[in-house]
């Protein structure tokens, strides 16, 4: 397989560090991990335009949201030495960059969503820095940081080969289950067991909801929030209204209402 990667995002912490992908290719570190690992690099090819990596090239095979999330688990008990270039502050980094484009002002008056779903995207909006350090306040671990089932290949064994390295990183518990729960029918109650029979019960199942439920809450109402910009709003808003008492659920987490 073949992907291509061109300048952009220079800093190596920032979530969309540009170059990430190829360092992951090029320390083979992910190559060795469980859980998730990444195809076997070839070779890592730099040019003035950018730079184009080859890996091995794996056959897509269907995987349950009840597996993955059991790999996601396993996943989370790696420990690697933090390089540069691991991404540390994905929500962080999102959220300033929405700050920068108006936040998340397009819920206020979206009367196509129902009003209690702009009053919690109001409050987790209102209360970011809070929500925030909840997710501080959880254990760090590696995260895939992108993990939905499209870049969630094949399993191999108990382990699952992935794509698409460019968030890899340092996150809190929870997050990448927080991702795949926004692309699965699948009750996050299950995927809550799955993750704890992969990692082996190593947190409590409470945290790891936790973490799961205020990385998905956030990450869907700011993807409902630039959706309602773009001229067709789709999946967004659908997964928005499909996982609103999600959301609920973070906002009940979250410190102002303790």
């Amino acid at each position: 397989m073949a992907k291509r990667l061109v300048p952009g995002e220079g800093r190596p912490g920032h979530y969309a560090y540009w170059r990430r992908q190829a360092e992951v290719a090029g320390s083979g570190l992910l190559e060795r991990t469980v859980g998730l690992r990444a195809p076997r690099c070839v070779k890592v090819e730099s040019d003035p335009d950018g730079i184009t990596l080859w890996t091995d090239a794996v056959q897509t095979t269907p995987l349950t949201s009840v597996d993955a999330a059991a790999a996601i688990g396993r996943f989370a008990l790696n420990r690697l030495e933090p390089a540069q270039w691991f991404a540390r502050r994905i929500m962080r980094d999102r959220l300033a960059d929405d700050q920068q484009h108006g936040g998340w002002a397009a819920l206020e008056t979206a009367e196509v969503l129902p009003a209690h779903v702009r009053r919690t995207g109001h409050q987790l909006w209102t209360h970011r820095d809070e929500v925030m350090s909840e997710l501080d306040r959880l254990p760090k671990q590696l995260i895939h940081g992108d993990a939905h089932p499209p870049n969630l290949l094949r399993a191999d064994g108990d382990d699952v080969i992935a794509v698409d390295w460019d968030q890899f990183g340092i996150g809190p518990l929870g997050f990448d289950l927080g991702y795949l729960l926004q692309f699965t029918p699948t009750p996050i109650a299950d995927l809550v067991a799955a993750y704890q029979t992969g990692s082996a019960a190593t947190w409590p199942a409470r945290d790891v909801r936790r973490g799961a439920v205020l990385t998905a809450a956030v990450t869907l109402v700011a993807r409902a929030a630039w959706a309602l910009n773009q001229p067709e709003p789709g999946v967004h808003l659908e997964r928005l209204l499909r996982l609103s008492a999600v959301v609920d659920e973070a906002v009940s987490h979250a410190s102002w209402n303790a």
